[in-house]
């Protein structure tokens, strides 16, 4: 039950960029799923369940917050003060002796290159990448959760995997790691 509360705390830190929003999105989400506990079918089928009524708790929140936008601060940083990584929630560690430490630092900066490009995105774009890319949810799922059309999921996420690939073709051309 720990490993799932780690990951539900994962998502929604990386759908609101905010620990202590990210807290209350889970304890609204535990205490939404409890009051439906009779409505899951397959208890097999959990964790999909509850990782569903997150994104759905969350984009409902997007859209009460985007109909009267407020002032957004800077991102949370993690436990040592670093900006929180997206993909630190995903990272496998292994053992130390078995890395190779110019390859863990290589693999460090291309984390934080790719959260900096996904943090440049705009909401709707960055939603639709966690939604599908991260999550793995389908098309239909995505636009299920959105209250959109899928037609509108695939373009979001086509403009922003463009904009994504462009960001990080200018950054590796800027570090010299390509002519």
């Amino acid at each position: 039950m720990e490993r799932l509360a780690d990951r539900l705390f994962g998502t929604a830190l990386r759908f609101t960029r905010n620990r202590d929003d990210a807290e209350d999105l889970v304890a609204e989400t535990v205490a939404k799923a409890w009051a439906r506990l009779e409505e899951l079918r397959d208890p097999q089928a959990f964790e999909g369940w509850i990782q569903r009524i997150l994104s759905n708790t969350f984009v409902s929140e997007w859209r009460r917050r985007r109909a009267s936008p407020v002032v957004q601060t800077a991102p949370e940083t993690d436990g040592d003060g670093e900006p929180f990584s997206l993909f630190e929630q995903l990272h496998q560690p292994f053992l130390l002796w078995w890395t190779n430490p110019e390859e863990a630092a290589m693999q460090k900066l291309l984390r934080e290159d790719i959260d900096r490009a996904l943090d440049a995105l705009p909401e709707a774009f960055r939603i639709a990448v966690i939604l599908v890319d991260v999550q793995g949810n389908s098309y239909g799922e995505a636009a299920a959760i959105l209250g959109v059309p899928v037609g509108t999921v695939r373009s979001r996420l086509s403009r922003a995997r463009a904009q994504l690939q462009r960001e990080l073709w200018r950054h590796a051309r800027d570090a010299g790691l390509l002519p």
